[in-house]
């Protein structure tokens, strides 16, 4: 664990003190062709203490920075929350629609926001899809949901390599039980029915807060397509698990990034915390692709 000092001026003595708590330096830029990150940042609205928006936001803007992702898939995202971080974050913009098909309901209008390094990424289309019997019309709910759940898609070009792929960023219901894994499983389902359109040939990525397990019906469906990073990568970081609930003690990995069609070399969750203070309450998890 590293600790990075913060200077402090007092009586004219010049004091160090650990500021923040952070795993392992990242790779460097020139060991990986893509950079991928998924966090939940926990909306904004929630009563937090401690942990509310205000105290926590800019650590998780250090926390971005210093990872240097070049796609950042969110979700919980308010749009007062991505204004802050489209401010904080210099290079970066952001593209997303609120799940409930507009963008008027500030406090419960979640955005699968999605950030991208305009230096190295370049937006050839992109578009939303609901997880419903309707997934064309925003703000459909699907059966057995009790609120709006989405995909925010986007097909990049790589502006290095040339290279194209298919990017989506997804939440699936929170729910416990076996009916609410079916629901989640019939997510999946949808979302495999979308990846059949498109080239086999194609890269492609899929991040999210899933909220279950990879030991569930869910993951298994999604994984006879896809790849999951953090069990392929011959080189992972920090703990499996995401959800910690503003303690720090993680007890489940729900937060994945799958794919196909590229090789994952490095898969890592970030804990970075500032005493008791986190940037959210998962932990994000970054992996490196090479093409």
């Amino acid at each position: 664990m590293r600790l990075l000092p913060r200077l402090f001026l007092i009586s004219g003595w010049l004091i160090s003190v650990a500021a923040f708590a952070n795993p392992a330096t990242p790779p460097s830029a020139g060991t990986h062709d893509l950079r991928v990150m998924t966090f939940n940042v926990r909306y904004s609205e929630a009563d937090d203490g401690i942990n509310a928006w205000p105290k926590r936001r800019d650590l998780m803007v250090q926390v971005i920075r210093r990872e240097h992702p070049d796609i950042l898939g969110t979700q919980e995202l308010l749009l007062p929350q991505a204004d802050y971080l489209q401010k904080h974050l210099p290079g970066y913009t952001w593209f997303g629609r609120g799940r409930n098909g507009n963008e008027i309901d500030q406090n419960d209008n979640e955005h699968m926001g999605v950030f991208y390094d305009k230096a190295r990424l370049k937006v050839l289309e992109s578009g939303n899809f609901w997880l419903s019997d309707t997934p064309d019309k925003p703000g459909s709910i699907g059966a057995g949901q009790v609120m709006p759940r989405m995909v925010t898609w986007a097909q990049f070009q790589d502006l290095r390599s040339g290279k194209r792929f298919y990017y989506y960023d997804t939440h699936f219901p929170y729910q416990d039980g076996a009916a609410a894994e079916a629901v989640r499983e019939r997510c999946a389902q949808q979302i495999l029915q979308r990846l059949a359109r498109l080239p086999a040939s194609a890269p492609f990525i899929l991040t999210g807060d899933f909220n279950t397990t990879p030991d569930s019906a869910t993951h298994a469906a999604l994984t006879r397509e896809l790849r999951d990073a953090r069990t392929s990568a011959p080189q992972r970081e920090g703990p499996d698990a995401t959800f910690h609930d503003f303690t720090g003690n993680a007890t489940k990995r729900i937060d994945w990034i799958l794919y196909r069609g590229m090789t994952a070399g490095h898969v890592r969750t970030i804990t970075t915390h500032q005493g008791k203070v986190y940037p959210s309450d998962h932990f994000p998890v970054v992996a490196d692709f090479s093409w």
